[in-house]
């Protein structure tokens, strides 16, 4: 690898760190979803700092890439990535969750930068399939990315889109499923599986690539080679670890949500795993 290239990855890898240090410490706070925003934060740092075109002085420009978190219940995560490429200041994430606050659990068209309020499960596919057509006939340059929770492609709606967004040659539409292997309650594969993936994504008319979302040099190499294929959309597996950067929490269910405040030490050892306190 160049130096140059080393040294973008290297500070990717940073941010996502602090990324995740962000999801930490606002949760720590009052409690919150943080395990699907933890396993994500690599493949959403590349995003706002690397990839997208957009403008955080304008975050209604007609010509801006636009991201959906479908799975909208990691929106910390999605917080924490917009302040640092300048939508808001990062102070403002802190109210998470409190009365008033702008910041909940989902995303809101209230906060600068979000493209659309989601949470109800399977309907953020959908709506970037209908993004993606308009910005065909209107002969805009812009992609649409959406990132799906893998337990979300439990849900018909999923795949309808799925097989719109081929029907109509979309190769301006991504769709990223964060693969951590874990829903609320259990184990994809035990609630409901959803294996093979990448032959259902390519059965539907689909481009994929699966990969390893944690790695972030596979994930800037991924997202730089959009579209796979002419008149065909795109999909990476980006397979994942639930509560990424956390020893306790990796790789388990019990990483999906911190209900109130968590212990002190909890917060303070997850803290300290991931390089200190600020």
């Amino acid at each position: 690898m160049k130096q140059e290239r080393r040294e973008l990855i290297q500070k990717l890898e940073v941010e996502s760190r602090d990324v995740r240090r962000h999801i930490i410490k606002v949760c720590g706070q009052h409690g919150g979803h943080m395990g699907g925003a933890l396993s994500s934060a690599d493949m959403i740092t590349a995003l706002y700092l690397h990839v997208l075109n957009v403008d955080p002085a304008n975050p209604k420009w007609e010509e801006r890439d636009n991201f959906i978190l479908s799975r909208g219940h990691g929106g910390i995560g999605l917080y924490a990535a917009l302040a640092k490429r300048g939508f808001f200041p990062i102070e403002q994430i802190y109210s998470y969750e409190q009365l008033g606050s702008k910041f909940g659990t989902h995303p809101s068209l209230k906060i600068p930068g979000v493209d659309l309020s989601t949470g109800s499960l399977g309907h953020g596919l959908s709506v970037g399939v209908g993004m993606a057509i308009a910005g065909k006939r209107d002969r805009k340059s812009y992609k649409v990315y959406v990132m799906l929770g893998d337990g979300e492609l439990q849900e018909g709606s999923i795949w309808e889109a799925a097989m719109s967004a081929s029907f109509y040659e979309l190769d301006n539409l991504v769709a990223i499923v964060d693969r951590n292997r874990f829903q609320v309650f259990d184990a994809t594969e035990k609630m409901m599986a959803i294996e093979p993936l990448v032959d259902k994504w390519k059965s539907f008319g689909w481009a994929v690539k699966r990969i390893d979302g944690n790695d972030m040099e596979q994930v800037v190499d991924t997202l730089e080679a959009i579209p796979f294929e002419v008149k065909k959309p795109s999909a990476i597996i980006a397979d994942t670890v639930k509560g990424k950067g956390i020893s306790f929490l990796e790789g388990k269910a019990v990483s999906h949500y911190w209900e109130g405040p968590p212990p002190e030490e909890q917060v303070k050892q997850a803290l300290e795993e991931l390089g200190g306190f600020e």
